[in-house]
């Protein structure tokens, strides 16, 4: 099931000091860290590695444009290109 904008404000992170992940969906989650920062992410596998690429930042970053660099990193990957590498030559 999606996240939702309220799943994502009141997520806590966990006792055990580990990063709690709230999957969305097509690879992207939220990571909540032990000292309650939350990072979108997204997870990809390119060339048979599994990858992650940092979408940004919770709140700074909504849900709905992590989504939408979520949507532009998977057109890359439909293209054949990198979009870690990518973001590194830009």
């Amino acid at each position: 099931m999606p996240l939702t904008d309220t799943a994502c404000k009141t997520a806590k992170p966990r006792e055990d000091g580990k990063p709690l992940r709230l999957s969305d969906e097509k690879g992207m989650y939220l990571e909540v860290m032990p000292n309650g920062s939350k990072y979108w992410r997204l997870k990809y596998r390119f060339n048979d590695k599994e990858k992650r690429l940092a979408l940004g930042v919770y709140p700074e970053t909504t849900l709905k444009e992590a989504r939408q660099k979520r949507d532009d990193a998977r057109r890359r990957l439909a293209n054949g290109e990198d979009p870690s590498e990518q973001r590194k030559l830009e």
